[in-house]
C-alpha cells in the first residue's frame, strides 16, 4: 500500500490561490494515476483532478477547469495541485489518492477506482 501525505492547506481569501502537495512513500508505477478529491461537510467526495505518473496526462472536473494546474515531480514522488481564483464553495478537505486502474470508465473521476488514500488537508476559503 502506498502511503500518501498531503500538505499546503490553510485559510485563503476569496480570489486567492493555493498550492497543495501530495507526497507518496514510494516510487509508483508509471501507469498509475494520482488523483485529487475534495469533501465538504455533509457532501459527497468530489473529483477535482488527476495526473498519470508516466506521461503526465491530466484530467480535471468541470467545476475547477481553467482554475487549476496539476503537475508531478517523479524524482520526488510528489504531485502538486495549484488552484486559482478560489471561491468559498472550494472550501473542503482535499485528499489525494492512487489509482492502479489502467483503463478508467470515466476519466478517473470515480473514487471507486482509487485504492490508496491520504488523510487530507483542510482548505478554507473565507474573508
Amino acid at each position: 500500500q502506498v502511503q500518501l501525505v498531503e500538505s499546503g492547506g490553510g485559510l485563503v481569501q476569496p480570489g486567492g490561490s493555493l498550492s497543495l502537495s501530495c507526497a507518496a512513500s514510494e516510487r509508483t508505477n508509471r501507469g498509475f494515476v494520482m488523483g485529487w478529491f475534495r469533501q465538504a461537510p455533509g457532501k459527497e467526495r468530489e473529483f477535482v483532478a488527476a495526473i498519470r505518473w508516466g506521461d503526465g496526462t491530466t484530467y480535471s472536473s468541470d467545476s475547477v477547469r481553467g482554475r487549476l494546474f496539476i503537475s508531478r515531480d517523479n524524482a520526488k514522488n510528489t504531485v502538486y495541485l495549484h488552484v486559482n481564483s478560489l471561491k468559498p464553495e472550494d472550501t473542503a478537505v482535499y485528499i489525494c489518492a492512487v489509482s492502479k486502474t489502467r483503463y478508467s470508465r470515466n476519466s478517473y473521476r470515480e473514487a471507486s477506482e482509487y485504492t490508496d488514500w491520504g488523510q487530507g488537508t483542510q482548505v478554507t476559503v473565507s474573508s
